[in-house]
């Protein structure tokens, strides 16, 4: 009789969440590392929301956070004054 074949067990994540959510290396526009990503924003939305929300940035090519991003800085433009 053969045995059976192992199935791999499960993997629990790091205590930390930093350490498995990727960081950006260097943002897309080549910024020096003064003006990286220095905060994470958080949104409730509807699954049917991020769905078409993904499939925009799919179509477009790029990433939902990097079309986020423009969007925001579109929207919300840095004014002279403003602190940074």
């Amino acid at each position: 009789m053969t045995g059976r074949a192992r199935k791999p067990g499960f993997v629990s994540r790091p205590g930390n969440p930093e350490s498995w959510i990727r960081a950006a290396e260097m943002p897309p526009n080549g910024k020096a590392a003064g003006e990286a990503f220095t905060a994470r924003l958080t949104i409730d939305i509807t699954p049917d929301l991020r769905g078409r929300i993904k499939v925009a940035a799919f179509r477009r090519g790029i990433t939902v956070a990097d079309m986020l991003r423009d969007l925001l800085a579109h929207e919300f433009p840095s004014t002279e004054g403003d602190p940074t």
